[in-house]
């Protein structure tokens, strides 16, 4: 069962966010829209390459209303590691989140069957804790903050306009299509 539409279930967890620990919860993440962006683990080759676009493109998100969440099964304590010897990994000011416990996977259903590690999936949530995109790829394919960034756009469009959907490649100020009976066949 596909996890779109569907409302986030509870957590609570620990991040490293702007050189401290923070306690961060499933309440965080309702009241403004949220970007989910879970990868394997720390340390390693892809993941940093990711979060550092993400991290180039944070304050583009940010004045969209959104904040960004990393989650990996590592602890907040390694995230703090990172963060303090990484280049890339040093740029980020969103929070890190520790979920060692493997209840965020678990509950986000992107966990790898008895490896203890999450697979590479993002996950756009709304205002009202409800998901409404989701995008996993496998461990080698390394995913687009841009891309992201322009999904998230569509979502919120769609969210404000009822009745609208956003056609491949939408960008922002492009036409969008108002589904109907007169429209089938035609496009």
């Amino acid at each position: 069962m596909s996890l779109i539409n569907t409302p986030i279930k509870p957590f609570k967890a620990t991040a490293f966010h702007n050189g401290k620990f923070i306690d961060v919860s499933d309440a965080d993440l309702k009241g403004k829209w949220s970007v989910v962006m879970f990868y394997p683990a720390d340390f390693t080759f892809v993941c940093p390459t990711e979060l550092e676009d993400l991290a180039d493109h944070y304050e583009q998100f940010q004045k969209l209303g959104v904040e960004v969440y990393s989650v990996s099964t590592d602890t907040h304590f390694s995230h703090k590691a990172w963060h303090d010897t990484s280049p890339a990994i040093g740029k980020i000011k969103f929070p890190m989140i520790g979920d060692q416990n493997l209840s965020i996977s678990t509950n986000f259903e992107i966990l790898r069957e008895g490896q203890g590690l999450a697979d590479r999936g993002t996950f756009v949530i709304d205002p009202d804790g409800v998901i409404q995109l989701i995008e996993i790829t496998s461990e080698g394919v390394g995913r687009s903050a841009s891309e992201l960034l322009r999904k998230v756009k569509a979502a919120q469009y769609i969210a404000a306009h009822p009745g609208e959907v956003c056609p491949a490649k939408w960008t922002e100020g492009e036409k969008t299509l108002a589904p109907s009976l007169d429209l089938v066949g035609k496009i």
